[in-house]
């Protein structure tokens, strides 16, 4: 188990960076950013696919993987848009996440 979330961490630093990365960096054609993009996401696949065969073959299901891969990409999301993006984290933020984990304790009940 630990092994599937320390790569899904991984994983989705990778992607976050890929994805949103670019937003400080505008004067930068597109068309690079879209080609470096696809550069960075290759390894978030790379992190990806065998933490979601690992997590699966160690007992997680597909929704409970799909969950857990979420509520980590909100939390590596909000310390990208707060340390790097320079945006506020305001209390509704943690609201949400507080929802976000109810329905992540609700998908590993038994």
């Amino acid at each position: 188990m630990l092994k599937t979330v320390l790569l899904l961490i991984a994983s989705n630093v990778f992607m976050t960076i890929a994805w949103y990365g670019h937003l400080r960096h505008t004067s930068v054609p597109l068309w690079k950013v879209v080609f470096i993009s696809w550069f960075i996401a290759l390894f978030e696949y790379m992190l990806m696919v065998p933490a979601n065969r690992i997590g699966f073959q160690s007992g997680f299901s597909g929704f409970q993987l799909k969950m857990t891969q979420e509520v980590i990409t909100l939390v590596v999301f909000s310390l990208f848009a707060i340390f790097y993006l320079k945006e506020p984290f305001h209390w509704r933020y943690l609201v949400s996440f507080i929802l976000l984990l109810g329905a992540v304790y609700f998908m590993f009940k038994k």
